[in-house]
């Protein structure tokens, strides 16, 4: 497992999100709206009615950090070593072949080093297949935990920067020139102040112990073409 959420799926999970947030309040109350400056608790920002404050939020991170996050990425973990296993099974199976072909194919008539050569492609493209394939799945799995999350973690974020006076809040998941965000202090960053209320709100107890790694696909990688081609590498994708 990679050590990092693809954040280009965060990005686009955000984006879809914030986009339903504001189509869901222009058309209903479904969603709480930033509450009015009488109706928060008392801030001196938001008494004099200017929500002008800016804040950050590191939205990969607030879902990860969650409790709910960390228990049910944990379990997609677990859910995909079998597939890994048996990727890191097909690629040694490859390898093997490989090794036999450099080492014996020139002492193999031209028939027999022909079908080695067809045998080593064949289950070389079937790798690469289900490498492809299983990223795909473990990714389209991870963006499903992360979407569930985020729709129910806007509302807090919304009702948060309504009751603290925030006119603006930046998401840094992505370090600039990437995000939007060059520089922003640890006294404007309302992450963890989010993170605390979506675990107080979801009841999700905190994991025993704590969880370090975010499934992102697979991390097997296909063994060189015999020709000597290397193929795409199934790195995470980036941050």
């Amino acid at each position: 497992m990679t050590r990092k959420l693809a954040r280009f799926l965060l990005a686009t999970v955000f984006v879809f999100s914030v986009a339903a947030l504001a189509q869901t309040a222009s058309a209903g109350p479904a969603l709480p709206a930033a509450p009015s400056a009488a109706a928060s608790t008392p801030d001196t920002t938001a008494a004099a009615g200017t929500a002008n404050r800016i804040g950050t939020i590191n939205i990969e991170q607030a879902i990860f950090a969650s409790n709910e996050g960390q228990r049910d990425f944990e379990a997609l973990s677990k859910k995909l070593e079998p597939k890994q296993t048996e990727l890191k099974n097909m690629n040694e199976e490859v390898e093997s072949l490989k090794k036999q072909l450099n080492t014996q194919g020139d002492k193999l008539n031209d028939d027999s080093r022909g079908a080695l050569v067809k045998q080593v492609e064949e289950k070389q493209k079937k790798l690469e297949r289900s490498v492809q394939d299983a990223r795909d799945d473990a990714q389209s799995q991870q963006n499903e935990i992360a979407q569930r999350i985020l729709q129910k973690m806007a509302p807090i974020i919304v009702k948060y920067a309504g009751d603290k006076g925030f006119g603006l809040i930046m998401d840094t998941s992505n370090p600039w020139p990437q995000g939007p965000v060059l520089w922003a202090g640890p006294s404007v960053d309302i992450t963890k102040a989010i993170v605390d209320a979506y675990n107080a709100q979801s009841g999700v107890p905190a994991p025993t112990r704590p969880v370090t790694t975010k499934p992102v696909g697979t991390t097997s990688k296909p063994a060189a073409p015999a020709g000597g081609t290397k193929p795409a590498t199934t790195t995470p994708a980036p941050k």
